[in-house]
């Protein structure tokens, strides 16, 4: 289910190094500290890998899922390029592996397109891109934008449509793509959209619980699709589940979308495993403004004046900060583009993962910088901090641009794809109504252009654009008027409430059950639909149950088969087990042999009885005696305390079987009245609550083993009533 990263010294700056590990479980990439602090100064796990949830909490089930799924890959992040893929479940069965932290997105013609499946896989692309251009053209991407782009044939794999995106610690871009994925291939029905990651098929980690026995890592790969805006899983072939060969190759992606063109009402996912993805991607389009934060910065002007141009380009600028080493920091000794001396506070939209990763940073800038902060009881502080390091990613953008012309960046925008895609964006209301040339139609006529240039564009007809040359382009042609901005300062919105970055353990474990999707009953309600007889009767179950080499089966309901008592099976093992069939002794008896000096002669007359015995014994008989020689024992115990610390049955319970024991003979003393039998069900429930009890609601053996079996105990009210007096 990483670890976390270490603390980055105040001006250190420097690059911790990049831990790995899985989904959700620890550090993912980027440098710094990135965890949060909750009430009482308690670390929380990473919120930013799945906003606001912490990463941890997001991920806990997909770890659990990894015997079901391909294991997870380690995760890098940040800004610098997505490293090549690490060996790992994808390779060792046959295909290439996303590198980490990056999502990978294909669109195939549902049916064979024939000669002219280039052409109309392009068009395609162009409409895809225009027909979402207001959903995309406002949103800010942690590291990279929704890409497009035509793909040849290559090997098995058929020419499609498609891209990969790397969205670093922000999870929240990956779930958007998977919805977007799914309304693309419900606005064209003639494609079949694929996802994956580096961590595998993470949609079917997502809804692990659900899935069938027979998907499994090595027969998973090109059986999953969104297909008309649903998802559909390819099946097995009915003389392989028939055969329960579960070791069967994958279907190659030509004939799994031959099936599902035929066939697709049949290989549509069972309701669970949608259900399950569904939940995940729920909200969006309207999620994409709740993920936003707006907050106040003291900001240079030339800044503000960029960002008022290109809103997106605050999270290259953060990921500059966030992954600064002491090299870059070489750049900001001076601030030969950004310096101090014209700061102006402005209104600054973040996502809440940029927002977080640059709060938790503990950063003093150089004294020769220029930049110096209030005192932290300034009612402006926040605004001065996060300005200053704002200021500092974007001079760090600066130092490493590769000062490419501005004219080979502005000829993408004066072609006829420019003009289609402009003409588009007016005919589906775009501009909400603006007039041309108002500053609202401008800025969303900016960040049109800048979407039009990151995802539209071919890399063929374009130079490739970092965000240093960018920000030095939009500075040259940008005209700053500071009376402006002053004025705009005196009416700045309130920025946004920030009290998400503090998580009790209260809202933790309540995150945690959301994300288990359990339902969050009161106590009371609990105890009151809540019977003790299941977990006995869920501990006979799993007792009853046989365990492989895979490990134990959790029994989840107590409305399964109850176990069959085969007569005959359970001889044999007791033959076995009482060594009726003659073995050979092992060391320690042959040990024991010369200790006691035992002649062969002496052994050979006592095998020779014994077989007479083991001839003349029937199974009926053997169980008797068994019966008897157990008898034999309560009897013996009866006469010391050991019963004393079980709960026995009512005498009313067992007077019929004492009744019993006292007809069998003369031998049956009155004391046989007195055996009481033991009540098993009650002595197991009594143990299992003590223990429980014990945990204090800490995690423990007893809650950990119900928990597998379905079982979940309520809180002990008793313990909760006398924390509350001492707390009183």
């Amino acid at each position: 289910m990483r670890a976390g990263r270490p603390e980055r010294g105040d001006g250190a700056g420097a690059r911790p190094e990049r831990g790995g590990g899985g989904r959700d479980g620890g550090a993912g990439g980027g440098g710094g500290d990135s965890h949060l602090r909750g009430a009482g100064g308690h670390r929380l796990p990473r919120v930013s890998r799945d906003h606001p949830q912490p990463r941890r909490a997001a991920a806990a089930r997909r770890r659990a899922a990894a015997a079901a799924m391909p294991p997870p890959h380690p995760r890098g992040g940040g800004a610098s390029p997505p490293g090549p893929a690490r060996p790992g479940a994808m390779e060792g069965i046959g295909r290439a592996a996303p590198a980490e932290d990056t999502v990978r997105y294909r669109f195939f013609a549902a049916a064979a397109a024939g000669s002219g499946g280039e052409a109309l896989l392009r068009r395609c692309a162009e409409a895809i891109v225009v027909r979402f251009a207001p959903l995309l053209a406002s949103y800010i991407w942690q590291r990279q934008p929704f890409r497009l782009r035509y793909l040849p044939p290559r090997g098995d794999t058929p020419a499609h449509i498609g891209g990969t995106t790397a969205f670093g610690d922000n999870v929240e871009d990956e779930w958007f793509i998977v919805y977007l994925v799914q309304e693309i291939t419900r606005a064209f029905p003639g494609l079949a959209g694929r996802v994956d990651d580096n961590d595998g098929e993470f949609l079917l980690i997502e809804a692990a619980d659900f899935l069938p026995k027979w998907l499994n890592p090595e027969n998973s790969d090109n059986r999953v699709f969104f297909y008309k805006g649903e998802l559909h899983i390819i099946p097995l072939s009915d003389t392989d589940e028939q055969e329960c060969d579960l070791s069967v190759a994958s279907p190659t992606i030509s004939q799994a979308l031959t099936l599902l063109s035929t066939h697709s009402e049949e290989f549509l996912a069972a309701e669970p495993i949608r259900t399950a993805v569904y939940k995940r991607i729920s909200g969006y389009p309207e999620k994409i403004q709740a993920s936003f934060h707006r907050a106040h910065c003291y900001l240079p002007a030339g800044i503000a004046a960029v960002l008022r141009q290109r809103p997106s380009l605050v999270a290259a600028a953060v990921q500059a900060f966030y992954l600064r080493d002491p090299v870059d920091l070489r750049a900001c000794r001076s601030f030969q583009t950004f310096p101090p001396d014209k700061r102006v506070m402005t209104v600054v939209t973040f996502t809440k993962c940029l927002y977080a990763q640059l709060m938790q940073q503990k950063f003093v800038p150089d004294r020769r910088s220029g930049y110096t902060l209030p005192l932290p009881s300034h009612p402006q502080y926040k605004a001065y901090e996060l300005g200053m390091k704002l200021a500092h990613g974007f001079e760090i953008l600066c130092s490493k641009c590769s000062k490419v012309s501005p004219d080979s960046k502005r000829a993408v925008l004066s072609g006829p794809l420019w003009e289609r895609f402009l003409r588009s964006l007016k005919e589906k209301k775009y501009f909400k109504g603006e007039m041309e040339g108002s500053a609202k139609y401008l800025d969303l006529l900016h960040m049109a252009e800048d979407y039009f240039q990151q995802s539209v564009t071919k890399p063929e007809s374009s130079v490739e654009v970092s965000p240093g040359d960018e920000i030095l382009t939009l500075l040259q042609a940008t005209t700053i008027d500071l009376k402006e901005f002053e004025r705009e300062e005196a009416c700045l919105p309130p920025e946004d409430d920030d009290s998400w970055l503090e998580i009790t353990p209260g809202d933790l474990d309540k995150l945690l059950k959301e994300a288990r999707s359990e339902s969050l009953l009161s106590s009371n309600e609990e105890e009151q639909k809540y019977d003790l007889e299941a977990v006995a009767e869920s501990m006979k179950a799993f007792v009853s149950k046989v365990s492989t080499h895979e490990g134990a089966e959790m029994p989840w309901s107590s409305d399964e088969s109850h176990v069959t008592f085969d007569v005959d099976s359970f001889t044999k093992a007791l033959d076995r087990i009482l060594g009726v069939d003659s073995e050979e002794l092992d060391s320690d008896d042959l040990d024991e042999e010369e200790e006691f000096d035992f002649s062969d002669e002496d052994d050979e007359g006592l095998d020779a009885e014994s077989e007479r015995q083991d001839q003349e014994v029937s199974p009926n008989e053997l169980i008797g005696s068994l019966k008897s020689y157990m008898n034999e024992m309560d009897r013996e115990l009866a006469h010391t305390s050991v019963g004393k610390s079980f709960t026995m049955q009512k005498k009313g319970a067992s007077s019929a079987k004492a009744a019993m024991s006292q007809s069998v003979g003369p031998d049956s003393g009155t004391e046989d009245t007195e055996l009481t039998p033991v009540d098993v069900d009650m002595n197991l429930v009594a143990n299992l609550l003590e223990s429980y009890s014990a945990q204090s609601g800490l995690a423990g053996p007893t809650s950990n083993i119900l928990q597998s079996m379905g079982v979940h105990l309520p809180e002990n009210a008793d313990h909760i009533g006398s924390n509350n007096r001492a707390t009183e």
